[in-house]
């Protein structure tokens, strides 16, 4: 795994990785003081935006999931 982008929000830790084996993007969310995480597969042309806005991305996802 490599690290492309970090930020901290107040109690949300941001991280935008490569996966290096498989070629594939994604970015980690972690609340800090609740202590949960979640990922998000970040496609090529959109990895920054999911970077800058994972919970729009997170949202879209469990609508689909629903």
């Amino acid at each position: 795994m490599t690290e492309l982008a970090h930020r901290r929000n107040h109690d949300f830790d941001v991280a935008l990785y490569w996966d290096t084996s498989r070629d594939e993007l994604f970015v980690v969310v972690e609340d800090i003081g609740a202590g949960d995480r979640f990922s998000i597969a970040a496609p090529r042309t959109r990895a920054l935006d999911v970077f800058h806005h994972p919970f729009a991305y997170a949202a879209a996802r469990e609508a689909v999931g629903a």
